[in-house]
């Protein structure tokens, strides 16, 4: 009996960051990508995001930095923490340690623009509402009644995933018990009056600020208490009456650009592969947006899943490799999560709470306790469990100088890379996924290191049996 017609190997539903990031790695190694988006255009609010180190070193990777940095603006790698105002810490250990405020909508259009300049198809309007999986694919339904064929499924559909749902993966973790206004808009209030007058209420009143954007724009959080049915849209009404009470004024705020309301809701999923169907991003994990990290970690689990995917799809890896997605991202994804739970912590009112955030403020003069949580926010701490050795195993290398010019420049194609100081290591029959640069000056305190395509360690030495078995664990057979 014939198999069904495969429609491409891997379906995506959902085109936001994290969809489109994951359908254009996984076109550097040629898997035939097809991405479903429910909605029919594309997100019309400005809200305006921040990448993060992490996620700044991965564009950079892949040759996208440039393109992000026209359409952004770089602001100083500190004052994350729950919003506790600290300079940039000494010692980050990155050549892209800023942040990159951007509209969200530019960040979407840019990534999809790039999956679709890879070879990836996006259709739009197309909602899954069914899937079925066998050994060999998924059958996916879609709301009009289409039936595709897929040899695997990634859900990248957001917090309400559909696909989550379909799978019956549980999503444990607490509802929402406290609402947030957060929007942009202008202030007619001078910029002087706005400081001073908030600068004494944000101990007082968490969260609370209004931070300027440049050119008479803020983005103004306040709490929601009392505001209107959390199930109805915020107006602008709403945040001049929370102002009001909170500051004594509304600062003359108009001319929003967005508005929202958000919950503090905490939750994981309980797994992020089952079978041929995976998860990333938001239908993983939420979290409230305090630090932004939300973005910036399910791009990241696009660019740990994308190049394992496509090894498996192209048959040259067991399929064990792709469990190493859940193993890894899943912590990662957890402490996260409690770090935006201690965030919100220390953003309440309450008596306790405000002890504790005065506590962690003075702590935070001390440049190794902000720079630790500052790598924790950027996510430039975090590191995979590859078994014991050194401290950088399981890391990301940060972009070293190297004699071709720069690390990251070497890894745009979404291949491993051999560093080699000693040259006299060798990539041998995996060379064609596994580049080698021999260079005894690069700024590296090892005698060699072999890269995954998403720049984590995944050996270090100078014993070629040894990175050979390393080689086979993480990129399979040898040719030849």
């Amino acid at each position: 009996m014939n198999s069904p017609q495969v429609d491409a190997d891997v379906i995506i539903a959902g085109c936001g960051p994290t969809g489109a990031m994951l359908a254009a790695e996984l076109r550097l190694h040629g898997v035939r990508v097809l991405v479903l988006e429910k909605e029919t255009e594309p997100a019309s609010s400005v809200r305006i995001v921040g990448l993060h180190i992490r996620s700044l070193e991965l564009m950079a990777m892949r040759g996208l930095l440039d393109r992000v940095l026209e359409h952004g603006r770089r602001r100083p790698a500190a004052g994350f923490f729950a919003a506790i105002a600290k300079p940039v810490p000494e010692g980050l250990d990155s050549a892209y340690a800023y942040i990159v405020g951007i509209p969200q909508p530019v960040v979407e259009r840019l990534l999809a623009e790039h999956a679709i300049e890879r070879g990836a198809q996006v259709r739009r309007g197309r909602a899954v509402t069914g899937l079925r999986q066998d050994d060999e694919g998924v059958t996916v339904e879609l709301a009009d009644g289409e039936r595709l064929r897929s040899r695997y499924l990634v859900g990248c559909d957001g917090a309400r995933s559909t696909v989550r749902k379909l799978l019956g993966v549980g999503f444990p973790g607490e509802p929402s018990r406290n609402d947030t206004l957060m929007g942009e808009m202008e202030a007619s209030a001078p910029p002087e009056e706005i400081a001073a007058t908030t600068a004494g209420l944000r101990d007082l009143h968490q969260p609370f600020w209004l931070r300027p954007f440049g050119g008479g724009v803020y983005s103004v959080v306040v709490p929601a208490v009392g505001v209107s049915d959390r199930a109805e849209p915020p107006t602008l009404d709403d945040f001049k009456e929370r102002l009001r009470a909170l500051a004594g004024t509304d600062f003359g705020v108009h001319s929003p650009r967005w508005l929202s309301r958000f919950g503090d809701a905490t939750r994981l999923a309980d797994r992020y592969r089952v079978g041929r169907v995976l998860l990333a991003g938001d239908a993983a994990h939420i979290h409230p947006p305090t630090g932004g990290q939300g973005l910036n970690l399910g791009v990241q689990d696009a660019v740990n899943l994308g190049w394992k995917l496509a090894a498996r799809i192209l048959g040259r890896v067991p399929d064990a490799l792709l469990d190493t997605y859940h193993a890894e991202r899943h912590p990662v994804a957890a402490a996260v999560l409690d770090n935006t739970r201690a965030q919100m912590e220390l953003s309440s009112p309450e008596p306790g709470p405000r002890a504790v955030r005065r506590l962690l403020t003075e702590l935070m003069d001390i440049n190794e306790v902000n720079r630790r949580l500052i790598e924790k926010i950027t996510a430039i701490d975090v590191r995979y469990d590859f078994g014991a050795g050194p401290d950088l195993l399981g890391r990301r290398l940060p972009d070293i100088e190297v004699k071709q010019g720069t690390l990251y420049g070497l890894l745009r194609h979404g291949r491993g890379l051999l560093l080699d100081r000693t040259e006299r290591l060798t990539a041998g029959g995996w060379s064609d996924r596994v580049d080698r640069l021999a260079d005894p000056t690069a700024a590296l305190d090892a005698p060699a290191v072999l890269l995954r395509p998403d720049g984590h360690v995944a050996w270090i030495g100078d014993d070629q049996r040894d990175l050979d078995a390393c080689l086979s664990r993480w990129f399979g057979e040898p040719i030849g």
